[in-house]
């Protein structure tokens, strides 16, 4: 497809880190030389223009031909026919990389798309940015490829931003947050080089705290999950903002399955799966970074609040409720050594309001800030506004802050000061704050979100090894069809997923086979009919349950046999104990994902669901299942008797391990209901689905 960025995009290393820059065009050109001059830039620059003698006090090279060293990075900010020939010469010299300025290409319409594969032609193996793009920001060494604005400053170390977007990267780096930025990378139209490709090469910048992806869309998600593992190796975490999560309907299929989970709720799976932080809106993206800065990801959600406020406590107490973090209460020790730094009418709880009777007494909020930061909390918050400087006086309010930080140096303990306001917290405060190592955060829920996302980011270091998607290959044009109940049983039964004793009988008009069938399998049992377009059977009317006698069951296949081409006869399971639905579906973009979710015929309407990317492992399994509402059910709920979860989880994976055997060929699959059975009894897939595509061979020999 014209434009699709190529898998490995190139070796970006010196086009984020130049050495040498040269640039072609003219003013987009003269900003860039201007914009790398007041950040300090010390490399070498070479302007390259055929008609103008210099540029910027710079002289100009009438070609590149004419360069005295082949350029690490190049800024090409002339027109867009143009841009692919200078892209060309540039490869051919072996160049480093460059930014592609010009628009017009695959965003314009179909001429532009060819263009723009004339483009990716030309770049061959050499990096590219863009085009339709701004370029990149080297905050670390001074070095601008950016033909515009920015409200950045020099840093030694910071997060790393990459947007498609120029403009909402110019916004980022105009924040007042304290956030230090080292890098800001503007992917645009990611022709050549996409996000998947900048990510290692700005993680192995020693320099780099973080990195935050603003992500319209993936370019390609097996080198992203090998991206993020690369950072991931080297204690770098990364933080997504996915833009456009909306769901906009899905094509209708066969299964339950496929109504239960859209884009978004796969793309956040894979996210989670990838052991990324996730956040929905530009604050929390920055708050997070910043608390990622400043020590790196949370061991986990225990914090406490330290005010001088009862009505901040009681804002923290709610902020609290609408996430997942805990006020862990100290211990009767803690609290002791706690209670001994403060006045008697002060009551030490969590969150702890430690009143106005030391405030502004740096010496004594010290000894009680360390005593609570001794109590091994994974973050401590405390809630300060700073009143506004032009008409106010601060001096009492900072004493806080500081003994906040004397805490944290003395302890080492992880902490924040919380502004409810963002005005509250002015931006040298918070770069005094970031310096200390405290995290500057702005909005007690903001605060909130960046502590229960840098939580999930420290839970998942500790999980599996890396995971890959599991990729299909392309099959468009072949041949769908839908296995029979039995034979999908069968399928899934040889895979190590348990179904019930059952016989495929012939439709006579008495029922006496079935009769005969029922006798052999055992009392009560269920009569199904097996027909192509029979997906879902109890919403036909195909199925007749808990048939206790002969003549019940010949009664049943009567009824049964004129919307049949087979009867199935199977045991009946009387004793689940809960009903689950585990189906699979594929995703273009993603891969294979499983479905757990409460099952039977009210699936869809409760909705307890949870999404897991494949490959899977049985810890992943366990996980979701946990995070079902069923599972409340499994555990004996009110004196029921507990489900067999373990055998659950062994079904699953063992339904996994189908779908990766099969991820060639297989479209859709859904178990529903998966019954679980009193603990050590087992599950029984009770109904099963699948629809496959034929094999290569079996269309070649049709």
């Amino acid at each position: 497809m014209a434009g699709k960025p190529m898998p490995d995009g190139g070796d970006p290393a010196a086009l984020v880190r130049p050495r040498s820059i040269a640039t072609f065009g003219g003013e987009a050109a003269a900003e860039v030389i201007r914009q790398c001059r007041r950040m300090g830039y010390a490399g070498r620059i070479h302007p390259v223009h055929p008609h103008r003698a210099e540029i910027e006090g710079i002289p100009c090279h009438a070609r590149l031909a004419d360069l005295p060293e082949v350029p690490d990075a190049a800024f090409v900010g002339v027109n867009r026919i143009a841009s692919v020939a200078v892209v060309r010469e540039l490869a051919a010299r072996g160049a480093g990389g460059a930014v592609c300025f010009a628009s017009g290409f695959r965003e314009s319409g179909d001429a532009g798309a060819e263009l723009q594969a004339e483009l990716v032609a030309a770049a061959g193996d050499m990096p590219v940015l863009g085009p339709n793009t701004y370029g990149l920001i080297n905050y670390l060494d001074g070095a601008l490829l950016w033909p515009d604005q920015h409200g950045g400053i020099r840093r030694e170390t910071g997060v790393a931003l990459l947007t498609q977007s120029s403009n909402i990267a110019i916004n980022l780096t105009m924040n007042r947050r304290g956030l230090p930025i080292s890098y800001v990378v503007t992917l645009g139209n990611q022709a050549r080089t996409g996000m998947s490709a900048i990510i290692p090469a700005l993680a192995a910048d020693e320099r780099v705290t973080a990195i935050g992806l603003l992500v319209e869309g993936f370019d390609d998600i097996e080198a992203l999950a090998e991206a993020v593992a690369a950072a991931h190796a080297r204690d770098v975490p990364v933080v997504v903002l996915k833009a456009g999560l909306s769901d906009t309907g899905a094509e209708l299929a066969l299964s339950h399955t496929a109504s239960l989970g859209g884009s978004a709720a796969r793309t956040q799976a894979m996210l989670a799966r990838l052991g990324v932080g996730q956040v929905e809106s530009l604050s929390t993206f920055l708050e997070t970074l910043k608390l990622l800065h400043t020590g790196g990801p949370l061991t986990g959600t225990d914090i406490v609040s330290l005010s001088c406020s009862g009505g901040e406590a009681i804002l923290m107490a709610d902020a609290g409720a609408r996430h997942d973090v805990h006020f862990r209460p100290f211990t009767p020790a803690q609290h002791t050594r706690v209670q001994e730094t403060v006045s008697d009418l002060v009551t030490v709880s969590n969150p702890f309001d430690y009143h106005m009777f030391m405030w502004g007494d740096c010496p004594a909020m010290t000894r009680t800030f360390t005593r609570v930061m001794e109590a091994d909390f994974d973050a401590t918050c405390l809630i300060l506004d700073l009143p506004r400087g032009d008409r106010c006086d601060d001096r009492l309010w900072r004493p806080s802050m500081e003994a906040l930080i004397a805490a944290h140096e003395q302890t080492g303990g992880r902490a924040a000061v919380v502004a409810t306001l963002p005005e509250g917290l002015p931006e040298e405060v918070a770069e005094q704050c970031v310096q200390a190592g405290v995290a500057p955060l702005i909005g007690l829920d903001d605060a909130m979100t960046a502590i229960e996302t840098a939580a999930h980011i420290g839970r998942a270091r500790g999980r599996e090894q890396p995971w890959r998607p599991l990729l299909a290959p392309e099959r468009a044009g072949r041949t769908l069809k839908s296995l029979s109940e039995p034979s999908a049983k069968r399928a899934l039964q040889e895979h190590g997923v348990p179904v019930p004793r059952g016989e495929t009988v012939a439709v006579d008009s008495g029922g006496g086979e079935a009769a005969e069938a029922a006798e052999r399998i055992g009392w009560p049992v269920v009569v199904k009919a097996v027909a192509a377009d029979l997906a879902h059977k109890s919403e036909a009317g195909a199925v007749a349950l808990d048939l206790q006698d002969a003549v019940a069951v010949t009664a049943a296949a009567q009824r049964l046999g004129p919307i049949a081409e087979s009867l199935l006869v199977e045991e009946m399971v009387g004793d689940g104990v809960a009903e689950l639905l585990v189906g699979y579906e594929y995703d273009p973009a993603l891969g294979g994902f499983l479905t757990l979710a409460s099952g039977g015929i009210l699936v869809e309407l409760i909705g307890d669901s949870a999404l897991l990317p494949l490959p899977t492992t049985a810890d992943e399994i366990r996980r979701g299942l946990e995070g079902l509402r069923v599972m409340r059910l499994l555990q004996g709920y009110r004196g029921r008797p507990p489900g067999d979860i373990e055998a659950l989880v062994d079904a699953v994976d063992a339904m996994a391990g189908f779908c990766a055997n099969h991820a060639a060929t297989l479209a859709e699959l859904d178990i529903n209901p998966l019954i679980v059975r009193p603990q050590g009894c087992g599950v029984v897939a009770a109904d099963a689905l699948i629809r496959m595509y034929g094999s290569e061979s079996e269309e070649r020999e049709s």
